[in-house]
């Protein structure tokens, strides 16, 4: 029958007679499962004169333990658990493109990307994203500040008029004249709270003085 057995010195000073004890510990351990521990007492030793001699006589001592039982517990799945780890993915949100309407000194258009939440007017939108709505009316009370009667916040939907509410009766009267892809930004609401989709807005169009074609500046996707 196979035996294994480990042996490990260990030193014990006493604070009180500045004594040091050594004893051996052996552990071995059978093919059976059994376990022995062996606990000899080696020698005594002293930092300071004494005037009594000390003796130790050696000790073992013998321990017997049964072998517990090991149970198997299941482990979750690579997949499972990197699937855990992943980031939860991001809320929804619309995408929006603002063309503004003076060209850059290269000649091209100056497009502003931003990303917000749908279910809010796109007023607010552009006004928390500092996208100029107003023009030459943008000082207080120039502008109705949003009650829909000034008519003085238009803008062209160059893309994404699927996201957009239909227009309201004050749209209808400020705008009855205008092309159907304008509309105040105080009167139409971007989508919903979980709106996904892009939206190109052309600012200021009736100060726009040039043409353009979206499809040229919009980022691609990666593949």
């Amino acid at each position: 029958m196979q035996t294994y057995q480990i042996n490990c010195y260990i030193t014990h000073i006493s604070n009180a007679y500045t004594n040091r004890r050594t004893f051996l510990l052996s552990l071995q351990i059978s093919a059976m499962g059994t376990l022995q521990l062996s606990i000899h007492g080696l020698a005594t030793t002293s930092s300071v004169p004494r005037k009594f001699n000390f003796s130790s006589r050696s000790s073992t001592t013998h321990l017997r333990f049964s072998t517990p039982k090991i149970r198997a517990v299941s482990t979750v799945p690579d997949s499972e658990s990197t699937a855990k780890d992943k980031e939860p993915d991001e809320p929804p949100a619309v995408d929006f493109a603002f063309v503004h309407s003076v060209l850059l000194p290269d000649g091209t258009p100056d497009v502003h990307f931003r990303r917000a939440c749908g279910g809010q007017k796109l007023r607010d939108i552009m006004l928390d994203n500092n996208m100029e709505l107003y023009g030459p009316y943008g000082r207080p009370l120039l502008n109705c500040a949003g009650g829909g009667t000034c008519g003085t916040c238009r803008v062209e939907v160059v893309e994404g008029k699927e996201l957009l509410t239909p227009r309201t009766d004050k749209e209808k009267e400020h705008l009855k004249k205008k092309p159907k892809n304008w509309r105040l930004a105080c009167q139409t609401i971007v989508g919903k709270p979980d709106s996904k989709g892009l939206l190109v807005i052309q600012q200021l169009p009736e100060w726009k003085a040039h043409e353009w074609s979206y499809e040229n500046f919009l980022p691609t996707e990666e593949p």
